[in-house]
């Protein structure tokens, strides 16, 4: 199992800064009443029990220069703030990482989620008046890496190869821009992708809604970025959208760089008030071995989900989409997309022998504002047997009920553009066969079987 902090630089548009310190202002008004704890409890301290955990979860973006508004590294920084972040880990609407607790599987890699230890903790610390302590218990301050660095360095080191987009002038104003420029990628024997992470130049990063690329081969000229990489003989190589990390594929199944490959990008613009010229967009890739084969296939594309979602004014949609496999499949990751209109999503199995349905994965508060893949642990992955269906459902509200509704008085349907709306999901999948599959099933059987000695 492996676990890696995401890095925080410049994820957030404009915007929603603006909004994040609108939010702030409401909050931080007099009124929010602080209780003591009661006579007899332990006190709970910045410096004893709370440092660590905003070190551990929050400190990432809030340090000074990262994209948080504030920073909360001293508790001098921290304290104007405590009402704020009670009433923002009681909401998890911090950290922003919006996936369903108590439902479907729960262990999931670069996990941003606080334990309920942890919010309880944070909050009887406001409650209690947000005391200081004594500053011998506080841990050692945190030496934060470069914004700019790779975020699997820690794991594997740097990259193997890093692919760069020619370079764009991003306009301060104007409409969406695509850009999709092919690229030489410099590879010269064909090898399986341990890990991927696409990472746009901080001076545009937050204007970069997505940046997809796929590997094209010769007598790929025609081949356009497709909504899965299919025109393409050398496969998708990577997706990215505001807030995703990267991926990891796991030990045991092999995503090929293709040699002699070129990469297509197909990079998504949104103007943000500031002029940025010559903007790259890098893909860093680091390879298994040479000679790892995987014993798998493994691929990432987008699975689609149908529907109207033409929304009216003040209006709600549902999409759905129903995926299955001539050979069983473990899914690695998931990711719904959409745009400022969606709030929902879910991913479920359907049995048909048996009629069963089983839900995997469900975030009932997703925000357009963070793009997150979550990817499964490998022990519990999910595993889908060969004629079970994937059943994929997502959610739209054009009201004023909605917070990132930019307006809820005009329509809506879909399109490429910021301000429609998308409708489907990107998902890793590894390609097993019966033999494969079944043993991933007894390994996980017999783990789960309580030993005797």
């Amino acid at each position: 199992m492996q676990h890696t902090t995401p890095p925080c630089d410049s994820w957030l548009s404009g915007w929603t800064r603006l909004s994040i310190l609108a939010l702030l202002a409401v909050l931080a008004l007099p009124g929010s009443a602080l209780a003591a704890n009661d006579p007899g409890d332990e006190v709970i301290t910045f410096t004893k029990d709370v440092e660590r955990i905003l070190q551990e979860n929050c400190q990432v973006c809030h340090q000074p220069d990262a994209i948080g508004p504030m920073a909360l590294t001293s508790y001098e920084e921290v304290r104007p703030w405590a009402p704020l972040i009670r009433e923002a880990v009681l909401s998890q609407k911090m950290p922003p990482y919006q996936y369903d607790t108590g439902v479907g599987i729960q262990e999931l890699q670069s996990d941003m989620r606080l334990s309920r230890e942890e919010i309880e903790t944070l909050v009887a610390w406001v409650d209690a008046g947000a005391p200081q302590g004594d500053p011998a218990d506080a841990p050692p301050p945190v030496a934060w890496p470069d914004a700019a660095a790779w975020g699997y360095v820690d794991l594997y080191g740097p990259p193997d190869i890093i692919v760069r987009s020619a370079p764009f002038d991003i306009p301060a104003n104007g409409q969406d821009t695509w850009w999709r420029p092919t690229v030489d990628t410099g590879i010269t024997e064909s090898r399986c992708m341990r890990a991927i992470q696409t990472k746009p130049v901080l001076s545009g990063r937050a204007m970069t809604h997505h940046a997809n690329s796929v590997f094209v081969m010769p007598g790929d000229a025609d081949a356009s970025d497709d909504d899965d990489g299919a025109a393409s003989q050398g496969g998708r190589l990577s997706e990215y959208a505001l807030g995703k990390l990267g991926e990891i594929i796991p030990e045991g199944a092999c995503r090929t760089a293709p040699a002699g490959s070129q990469v297509r990008w197909d990079i998504h613009y949104y103007p943000s008030g500031v002029d940025v010229e010559d903007h790259v967009v890098e893909v860093g890739i680091w390879l298994y071995p040479e000679d790892y084969a995987g014993s798998y296939r493994q691929d990432l594309r987008t699975y689609g989900l149908q529907g109207d979602i033409d929304l009216a004014p003040g209006g709600t949609a549902m999409t759905q989409g129903f995926h299955s496999f001539d050979h069983p499949v473990r899914i690695d990751s998931w990711q719904p997309h959409g745009h400022f209109r969606m709030v929902a999503g879910s991913l479920e199995f359907f049995y048909p022998e048996t009629g069963r349905r089983e839900l995997i994965s469900m975030v009932s508060r997703w925000t357009a504002l963070w793009h997150h893949s979550h990817v499964y642990d490998e022990d519990v992955a999910p595993l889908l047997p060969a004629g079970a269906v994937m059943v994929l459902t997502q959610w739209y509200d054009n009201t004023a009920n909605n917070p990132i509704n930019p307006d809820p008085t005009v329509w809506v349907g879909r399109g490429s553009r910021t301000t429609d709306e998308m409708s489907h999901n990107w998902i890793a999948v590894t390609h097993l066969d019966q033999e494969g599959y079944e043993r991933i099933v007894a390994e996980r059987e017999a783990k789960a079987t309580p030993t005797t000695d």
